[in-house]
This record gives structure tokens, sequence and C-alpha cells, in this order.
């Protein structure tokens, strides 16, 4: 991917690296960073309205970027978008562009993925996890599930935890008598209240927490040990998941890479199973 295209998700997200933001000063770094490129020509008043803030808090978040205020941060913005307003698009469809963003955010991950540190750390600290459980509520629930779906082939004990209500906190505190040392957040927008909430008291409860969320400033980074980010498509009426999908992958092979024999005997050990029930067709 060339630098253009890979300045829009990764080049902003430089901007607010190391800074102490304020939670309402990470919800306007988070829309700002969803909003990619087309963020740089909005105004403060845009701005605050997307983030559901007030327009000082958005002059003021500058500010704790080390900006003179708001319309500064916007110069810098459309410089690392380097995609002058109104550049035409080719003729392309709405449904076209998106999916071309899709791309841009898998290529940027591609990148990314050359440093594999945290993947890496995530992995170990799953791996080892009896059981695992794999949190994942509204929007996430379905990569929760399809993660663990995936994930219990290789390893011996996961339980994904897709419904909320008073029992989620006693899931969580089930895993953690049965052995557990270690949870798996998916954290997507719009980030419900009661996942966050449920972090903490994994937290309080001894868990270390992977959390594979959207951005660096997604809510979650404060509480998580492990932060993985994967860009989120949101340029249709519903959010676009391959980049999470794509990154849950990629850790489970780093979990499998992290436990090789493992992973091959519960392998083996499926197939055998499968072919004795004739649970697939081909």
């Amino acid at each position: 991917m060339n630098e253009a295209a890979a300045r829009p998700v990764g080049r902003v997200l430089d901007l607010f690296q190391g800074a102490r933001l304020t939670p309402t000063q990470r919800r306007i770094a988070q829309s700002l960073v969803q909003h990619g490129p087309s963020a740089a020509y909005l105004s403060a008043a845009e701005v605050a309205e997307l983030a559901g803030v007030s327009q000082p808090s958005v002059t003021r978040f500058a500010m704790a970027l080390g900006y003179a205020g708001y319309p500064a941060l916007r110069r810098e913005l459309r410089a690392l978008a380097g995609v002058p307003a109104g550049q035409p698009d080719g003729g392309e469809n709405a449904m076209q562009r998106a999916l071309r963003a899709e791309t841009r955010h898998l290529e940027w991950m591609a990148d990314e993925l050359g440093d594999l540190k945290a993947v890496e750390q995530a992995a170990g600290l799953l791996a080892a996890s009896r059981p695992l459980p794999v949190l994942g509520l509204r929007a996430a629930a379905p990569l929760a599930a399809y993660f663990g779906y995936f994930a219990a082939k290789v390893h011996p004990d996961v339980r994904v935890l897709d419904g909320g209500g008073t029992m989620l906190l006693d899931r969580i505190d089930q895993a953690r008598a049965a052995g557990a040392s270690a949870l798996l957040a998916v954290v997507l927008p719009r980030y419900p209240r009661e996942t966050l909430d449920a972090i903490r008291e994994a937290k309080a409860a001894g868990l270390a927490v992977v959390a594979l969320t959207d951005s660096g400033v997604s809510p979650v980074a404060e509480s998580a040990d492990v932060v993985l980010s994967a860009p989120v498509g949101t340029q249709l009426v519903f959010d676009l998941h391959t980049g999470p999908m794509a990154l849950a992958m990629v850790v489970l092979q780093a979990m499998c890479d992290a436990a090789p024999e493992q992973a091959q005997r519960r392998l083996e050990e499926f197939e055998a199973t499968a072919a004795r029930r004739h649970i697939f067709e081909a």
C-alpha cells in the first residue's frame, strides 16, 4: 500500500499516541479516525456533533494535542490525508468506494503486522488460559462467536460470552474460578457500556484482558492489557467488520504458533471425529 493510502488510518492515529486524553477527548479522536480523510474538511461544530460533545470540547482537544486551536489541527489532518477536497472518485458508486476503503484498511493492517510483538503477547496470554472466555456483545457478538467456533478446534475449553444481563458477570466469575487467566474482549462501535463494565469486572477478578477493537483510542484501551486494533468500515449504513474479522484469525493463527503441538493434536482429533460422524459432505 502506498503512503497516501495508509495515512487516513495510521498517520491520524499517530497524532494521538502518547497524549493524555479525557474520555470526552477520546470520543473526539475516535470520530476523527472513523471518518478518515473526510474529517479533515469538517468544522469544529460538525466534529462536535459527530462526537456528541460541545464545540469548546473540540477546541480543548486540539490544544491538548499541542495545536493553537482546531483550525491548526484541521490543517494537519488535511496534510496527512493528502487528498484535495473535491477530488474525483473515478465514477465509482458508494458500494465500490466502501469496499475500496476496506482493501486499504487490510493493507494498512498488513503493514502494521511487520511487528508481531502485540499479537504474539496476546496469543500467549489467550493460549495459556484454561478456560478461555471470549466476550462480545451486540455488534461484536457474531465476531466473538466466529472466533470461538474456530478457537475451540485448537483450544480445549473456549467459552463465548455473547449475552448480556446479570448472568454475564456470573459467567466471568465461573470462568475465573475454573482457572481462566485471560479474556479476549471484542469491542466494536458503539462500544456497549455493559461490555466495558464487564471488562472492568474481569480485571478486578484478576484476568488479563486482550482487546480486539477498532482503534488505539477505543474506550477499552484504558482497561486492556493488550490492545489489537483493526479499522471498521463506516461508509455504509452499517459498519463493515472486515478488518476485525481478519485480525481475529491472525490472533488465532498466533495462538496455534504459540502451542503448535496442542493445536496439531486437537485438529487431528477433530478431523477423526468429523470423519467418524460424517459431519461434512466434502
